[in-house]
């Protein structure tokens, strides 16, 4: 079996801001051709994780390979075309139209000095289609929302055409459906051209839906990483984030999820309601709270220690008997599709 090349290594790293250690002693190895999830407690180095493997922050001590070549031995320019990295936070930029901002990704290729190319105007017309801006390009970027902001410097990040890009948190003032889209669009590039990426993403979820492998993160050390099945294990979220988290499926396509055990909330419902059944969330139907003993009382098994009895496709059935208008609400609201799955039976709406 072919061993998947690197492109990006870090070994032994040490990093900290005056007095503070941020990440120490940190070993990290990023397979290209893969997107890869940083994810972690806040304030635990994701972001400065990235600032360095771009060279954007000194390290203290350590090394760092891009694409086999040590991080130092590249030039700003021929560093630029091996990668590219969009802060979290960027300075909003006067008097830009967005076109113009997504041009500066193209800086790389050939300097100021020169007019845009061909390849230069169908890298940018390409960024610019891909994030949603085909045809708002002339609008001015100190005019747009944030989450338009977002989108416009995540085409310039494009647009750059390095085959590893480094993003920090980029679905940052997205609504979901600009998230999905982003997320898609990224996946897709990955996909179809080989893109290394590397995101951090505080959506766990997101981050084991779009990506090949996660890497967990806790006071400047890794704490695991691996595929995402494996990182949503509650041993390894415990670790990470220190709350007790549930490993369950997506109810359509069976991806490994993970939701909140909401452990003091689940206890204070046990209580009020004189113990016995703990009730589900708000709108779960009656028999569909959390049991002492494993077996499903929505009949289907759930796992051992958790609210595994409590559906959400029963919750919404049980509050729209006559379909499930929420669901398509949601859908109209975001312009993102929302599945409305019946009920599991009768016995359920009934209770």
């Amino acid at each position: 079996m072919t061993k998947t090349a690197a492109a990006l290594t870090a070994r032994a790293l040490r990093v900290g801001y005056r007095d503070r250690l941020v990440l120490d002693g940190l070993d990290l190895t990023i397979a290209a051709g893969r997107v890869t999830a940083l994810c972690g407690p806040n304030g635990c180095g994701k972001s400065t994780l990235l600032r360095t493997l771009a060279g954007l922050q000194p390290a203290l001590s350590g090394a760092i390979d891009v694409d086999g070549a040590p991080l130092g031995s590249y030039r700003r320019r021929a560093l630029a075309r091996k990668l590219t990295m969009l802060a979290q936070f960027n300075q909003i930029p006067a008097g830009l139209t967005v076109r113009e901002l997504v041009a500066y990704g193209r800086y790389a290729h050939g300097g100021w000095l020169r007019g845009l190319s061909r390849a230069d105007c169908d890298a940018i017309d390409a960024a610019l289609a891909a994030t949603g801006f085909a045809g708002d390009a002339s609008r001015d970027v100190a005019a747009l929302s944030g989450g338009e902001r977002q989108r416009a410097w995540i085409a310039m990040a494009l647009a750059q055409q390095a085959p590893i890009v480094l993003l920090d948190e980029p679905t940052t003032y997205l609504d979901i459906h600009h998230q999905l889209d982003i997320l898609r669009e990224l996946r897709r590039l990955n996909r179809e051209r080989g893109l290394t990426i590397v995101w951090v993403l505080h959506d766990l979820n997101q981050a084991a839906a779009y990506s090949d492998e996660i890497v967990l993160m806790r006071a400047g050390r890794i704490v695991a990483q691996g595929t995402p099945d494996a990182m949503l294990e509650p041993h390894h979220l415990q670790a990470a984030f220190g709350v007790t988290m549930l490993k369950t499926a997506h109810p359509l396509t069976g991806a490994p999820m993970c939701v909140p055990a909401y452990e003091g909330v689940i206890d204070a419902g046990a209580a009020a309601h004189g113990g016995g059944e703990r009730p589900g969330p708000a709108g779960a139907p009656r028999g569909c709270g959390t049991q002492a003993e494993t077996p499903d009382a929505c009949g289907e098994p759930g796992m051992a220690g958790s609210p595994g009895p409590y559906r959400a496709q029963d919750a919404c059935a049980a509050s729209h008997p006559h379909g499930a208008p929420a669901a398509s609400a949601a859908g109209a609201a975001f312009g993102t599709h929302v599945p409305a799955p019946a009920p599991s039976s009768q016995r359920d709406l009934a209770a």
